[in-house]
């Protein structure tokens, strides 16, 4: 049942801004703080960990970029679930199970993000974990142009610190780790990509931004594409980077393991890699925030119980209510629980997603195969068979110890 039309959201979008959102997101999304937990597990194969999660995400990517060609809402999942599967009680559930996933994935990322903070500056986590919350929130409450054209200055910044640290990797003599190259123990190698699949979530996010995108037919499906292949070849080479300076143990005890990468390349002070590790947090919480308040948006226009959220505020043209009530949801969170249990539950929670979203485009395939953009008809068979593998995987680690 759909309720009255509220006030439109502002279509101010290109494909410049979105595709910067979409990398913005996703390498804000844990790079930073999840390469220590990734070589924890896949070890000195922590890059192959890596591309395997980007391949996990590949096909549900292309499923993703066709769906929102012919059905571009914001509110994304549970608009494909619903017209897709025809059940709206489905839909409604994967709609919230995706503000949950957004809001615990900004809270993850707030609090590594925090971390690195408070390594260079004396300040109280807690104080500075409210302190960023509130501040994003009432950004991504102001608009959707500024909240993105703030992404994307972020995501330069963050860009410039990984290409730094790239450097520093490959410019650095090799640890004895790289040289004996032990054959990969697979089920870790496993659950290592299933975490970092942690890392690429973001390019699910740029569909619930089709509402704001001028021509969200021709741009949301570009943009999901362009940045998926973008940080799939940035992880592995900061993975890569990583692994060959920096002993495997010290990567998997560090909590801010890319600084240990930045030493080993450079004299200088690794305080400007905080600085900008801090950037790249804020950014990825933006973008969450941003993205889970459109959810609740369109989940309001769908289903009656939720209307409250079907407002957009007359002068910003944004979900302000729903972007307050997110963000007071990512605080909550990031006080609460640890870095890898936060990634471990958005990883979970995106995966069911991921893998209700291909059943759904299977179906639409069928009584519909025509589209703006159209993928194979096996793409989304293949989606749902990697995002159910690695939902396996994911337990793999702890079943073998």
């Amino acid at each position: 049942m759909k309720r009255p039309e509220a006030a439109p959201l502002k279509r101010n979008l290109g494909l410049g801004l979105l595709t910067m959102y979409g990398v913005g997101v996703m390498v804000g999304a844990g790079i930073y703080v999840l390469v220590g937990a990734v070589a924890a597990e896949a070890g000195i194969w922590a890059p192959l960990a890596f591309l395997m999660a980007g391949l996990v995400a590949a096909p549900s990517a292309l499923s993703y970029a066709e769906l929102s060609s012919r059905i571009p809402e914001a509110s994304g999942e549970a608009a494909f679930v619903e017209k897709g599967l025809n059940s709206h009680l489905l839909a409604v559930l994967i709609g919230l199970a995706i503000v949950v996933a957004g809001s615990v994935s900004a809270a993850a990322v707030l609090r590594g993000g925090v971390g690195y903070l408070t390594s260079i500056v004396d300040v109280p986590a807690a104080w500075a974990i409210v302190g960023f919350g509130v501040a994003l929130a009432g950004v991504a409450a102001i608009g959707v142009l500024e909240s993105l054209s703030l992404a994307a200055l972020f995501t330069v910044v963050e860009l410039l610190g990984l290409g730094a640290v790239i450097w520093a990797g490959f410019s650095a003599p090799t640890v004895a780790d790289i040289a004996t190259l032990p054959p990969p123990y697979w089920p870790g190698v496993a659950g290592a990509a299933a975490l970092a699949f942690f890392a690429f979530i973001g390019f699910e996010d740029i569909v619930n931004m089709a509402e704001e995108t001028r021509d969200p037919t021709r741009i949301v499906p570009r943009a999901i594409l362009i940045s998926l292949v973008v940080t799939t070849a940035l992880y592995a080479l900061v993975a890569l980077a990583a692994i060959r300076v920096v002993p495997v143990d010290d990567l998997a005890a560090s909590d801010q393991p890319l600084v240990l990468v930045w030493e080993a390349g450079f004299t200088t002070t690794p305080v400007v890699l905080g600085a900008i590790a801090v950037v790249a947090a804020l950014n990825g919480v933006l973008a969450q925030i941003v993205m889970a308040a459109r959810v609740l948006f369109g989940l309001g226009r769908r289903e009656p119980m939720l209307g409250l959220f079907y407002r957009a505020h007359p002068k910003f043209g944004t979900p302000v209510l729903a972007t307050f009530l997110v963000g007071l949801a990512v605080i909550g969170a990031a006080l609460a629980l640890p870095v890898a249990d936060l990634a471990e539950v958005t990883s979970g929670v995106l995966l069911v997603v991921f893998a209700v979203v291909n059943i759904a485009l299977i179906a639409l395939k069928r009584k519909a195969p025509d589209a703006p953009f159209r993928t194979a008809r096996w793409v989304p068979w293949v989606g749902l068979f990697a995002a159910l593998v690695a939902l396996a995987a994911s337990f793999l680690p702890t079943v073998v110890s």
